[in-house]
Parts: C-alpha cells; structure tokens; sequence
C-alpha cells in the first residue's frame, strides 16, 4: 500500500498464508520499495521485481498505489 509523498512510501499487508513464507517476502518488498514513490522510475524496475518474487513463492499479490481504480497499475 502506498502511503504518501513521506518516506516510508510503502506498508506490506499479508492476509493469509504462512508467516515464514509471508514475513521474509514483506522484507524483501520493503528493502526494494522504502524509498521509491510510485513515479519514480526506479520503482517500476524494482515492481517487476516484487512480481516475480510474489509468483516464485505463489503468493497473490495487490497493489494500492493510491490511484483510483481502472487506471491499469492496481494490480501487479
């Protein structure tokens, strides 16, 4: 979830499923994501990232950047 112009720009939520399994993923999309707003292009690189890691470890993964729905980057 993005939370604003005020670093830390991002907060990991898992919803279910294993925490040895949520917890290192929630560190390591953290370490990619601290500091990179959704527009700096860093983050798009670093999103990918996350993507794969999330389909690696079959996890369903959401994206909330903060923009209103039908905008094509919700989901990831």
């Amino acid at each position: 979830m993005y939370l604003g112009p005020v670093a830390p720009h991002w907060e990991v939520h898992g919803v279910s499923g294993p925490a040895d399994v949520v917890d290192p993923f929630r560190d390591r999309t953290l370490a990619r994501l601290t500091l990179l707003p959704p527009h700096d292009p860093q983050f798009r690189r670093n999103r990918e990232r996350v993507v794969r890691d999330a389909e690696r470890e079959r996890l369903v993964l959401s994206w909330d950047l903060g923009t209103p729905e039908g905008d094509g980057t919700s989901e990831g």
